[in-house]
């Protein structure tokens, strides 16, 4: 697996740190998965604007 170093202010790593622990799960775990949701969340809103000028030009088509 990589390694990425990054920066951030302590109090938000603070932040980070305590959800961890609250979760019962890695700095890294949690990190990832917020990445992941990050991403797919992007994926699905990307998705929507698609279908929606989709939408619009076959209307315009028509």
């Amino acid at each position: 697996m990589a390694r990425v170093l990054i920066s951030m202010p302590e109090e938000f790593l603070n932040k980070i740190d305590e959800v961890a622990q609250d979760e019962n799960r890695t700095r890294s775990e949690l990190i990832r998965n917020a990445l992941r949701t990050y991403i797919q969340r992007n994926q699905l809103r990307d998705d929507a604007i698609a279908n929606r000028n989709a939408t619009i030009l076959e209307a315009l088509l028509d």
